[in-house]
């Protein structure tokens, strides 16, 4: 008995000592082992918008690619296959959601341009007439932004040292990507080719004030073509019939959008590509203590200026020379900025537009023109005769109809009491599918998506009534682009994909559709900074 009892105390405290020696060496080890050391932040962050992009063309693609651009982001970054914005939006309100992480509801750009009840026309979002153009008589700012974005974050993280840089076809892009605290934003004017911006950013880089000398479009798009840049028979998924005219398209002065045409091809990006190449080299980029950012607008947007409706031919040739684009600024950053290794890239595409060119009648597809024009005056004429004379409609635009609220309160009217009558007088109009006032909006009973429509409505912008044109009818009349071909309304997917290729992170697929508003607080979660002040959602995690 006592042997047995000596025989378990034994054991006992073997098991004692050989625990013991565990946990010493653990404990030594832990002493011994280097703490692990944070990774250093990028010295330069490249966010890129790409309108138009959609996953479809590459994987068509996929094959066709070069090795540096969008095969890199594809094999080396992480892929987000279905951003999703919701509802449909154009370039600058999918950019402005994109870098603030917040809808228009809270970030206040529905798009690009809105209507001004008081000279009863579109004017751009952003319009300032505090300040002043430069080459151009445009008078913008970011002011009509109303939440902070990441470039912000960046440069208020940075303490100012660091500098934001914007480099888009238009305008309100090209602001909303330069943030509140840019250095710059260069664009290129409508009407006269040249690389503008606006007074309210303190920098002029050399690069874009020389181009405008150097190479002033005014004279070089006389000579400018746009033909395939491979062999057309090439190209995948094209019937035979379009292989046996490839396509040229020339920007002669005779033309009124010209330089509109210019903005809406490939030529647009190249320029982008070469002046945001002169960016990185002349201001040496991503050699500060500061992080740098440079962001830049890219397009695909199906071209409205040729004359065949089919533009597939020219949309490959647009992925495959902005393929080309994507890799030559990823060498210039290896070969003259911080290299790549150094350099954070975050890539995304923007809804496709829901308009195409009119192709439906010659194949009996059912079509029709709706004349905003005439449904405002018939719209004003049957308020007239309930309740008495007077222009109570004030106009239209962007599928939105404005009432004339100075007179509904002159005459003591009720307000919400116009709109309903004014939305059930509109659904009987030929071409109207829906019409919903901004109180069904708000209450979240307008559309198959209530919710999303909410969010991305900015209320102080939007108008009475929202009308939804029927798909292949022809939206005329409207004064947002008098120079753009007259298109037809599609149903469209509110989705694009993304990329975010960062120095250290493994690549990775995310098939699932993720929120557009995460992408914000992604970057800046990757970056170690604060959101944007309007961003609600936590960021994406793979």
């Amino acid at each position: 008995m006592q042997t047995r009892k000596m025989k378990k105390q034994q054991i006992t405290s073997s098991v004692a000592g050989l625990l013991v020696a565990a946990f010493s060496v653990i404990t030594i080890s832990a002493q011994t082992s280097e703490p692990q050391q944070p990774r250093k932040r990028p010295a330069l962050v490249v966010g890129i918008v790409v309108e138009g992009l959609t996953m479809d063309y590459l994987d068509l693609l996929r094959t066709h690619f070069g090795e540096g651009g969008f095969k890199r982001l594809l094999e080396q970054g992480i892929t987000v296959t279905d951003l999703d914005f919701g509802t449909p939006l154009d370039g600058a309100a999918a950019s402005a959601m994109l870098f603030t992480g917040a809808s228009p509801a809270v970030n206040g750009i529905p798009a690009a341009t809105v209507y001004n009840t008081e000279t009863r026309r579109a004017a751009s979002v952003l319009l300032d007439p505090e300040t002043i153009g430069n080459f151009t008589d445009e008078t913008l700012s970011p002011k009509s932004l109303t939440a902070s974005t990441i470039a912000d974050e960046l440069r208020i993280d940075g303490g100012g040292l660091g500098y934001v840089y914007a480099i888009a076809p238009d305008a309100a892009e090209a602001i909303i990507l330069g943030g509140h605290t840019g250095n710059s934003a260069f664009w290129i004017n409508d009407a006269t080719g040249k690389w503008a911006t606006t007074t309210y950013y303190k920098d002029l880089p050399a690069p874009a004030q020389n181009l405008n000398h150097r190479e002033p479009n005014e004279y070089r798009l006389d000579t400018l073509q746009w033909v395939p840049s491979v062999a057309i028979d090439k190209l995948p998924d094209l019937p035979s019939y379009k292989k046996l005219y490839p396509f040229r398209h020339t920007f002669p002065r005779t033309t009124t959008a010209r330089y509109k045409a210019y903005k809406n091809s490939p030529a647009v990006n190249s320029d982008i590509t070469r002046l945001a190449s002169e960016y990185v080299a002349a201001l040496s980029l991503g050699s500060r203590e500061s992080t740098d950012m440079l962001n830049l607008g890219y397009t695909l947007r199906p071209f409205l200026y040729a004359r065949d409706a089919d533009t597939r031919a020219e949309a490959m040739d647009s992925y495959l020379r902005l393929d080309r684009d994507l890799a030559r600024l990823f060498s210039v950053i290896d070969e003259k900025g911080p290299g790549m290794d150094r350099t954070l890239v975050f890539v995304s595409g923007t809804p496709l537009t829901n308009r195409s060119r009119r192709d439906d009648e010659k194949w009996g597809i059912p079509f029709g023109e709706f004349s905003s024009r005439k449904a405002v005056s018939l719209l004003n004429m049957y308020l007239m005769a309930i309740h008495g004379n007077g222009e109570w409609v004030s106009g239209y635009h962007d599928g939105q109809l404005y009432l004339n609220h100075k007179l509904i309160k002159e005459r003591n009217k009720d307000l919400r009491s116009m709109r309903d009558e004014s939305a059930r007088f509109l659904t009987r109009m030929s071409g109207v599918t829906n019409a919903w006032t901004i109180d069904d909006v708000l209450d979240r009973r307008a559309t198959e998506q209530p919710d999303a429509l909410r969010r991305n409505t900015a209320v102080a912008s939007a108008g009475d009534v929202f009308v939804t044109i029927a798909p292949g009818w022809q939206e005329t009349d409207d004064d947002s682009d008098l120079d753009t071909p007259h298109t037809t309304v599609r149903a469209a997917s509110a989705t694009a994909p993304a990329f975010i290729l960062n120095p250290g992170s493994k690549p990775a697929t995310i098939s699932t559709p993720v929120d557009a508003r995460t992408l914000a607080p992604t970057v800046c979660g990757l970056l170690r900074i604060r959101s944007p002040n309007g961003a609600s959602l936590p960021r994406l995690r793979w």
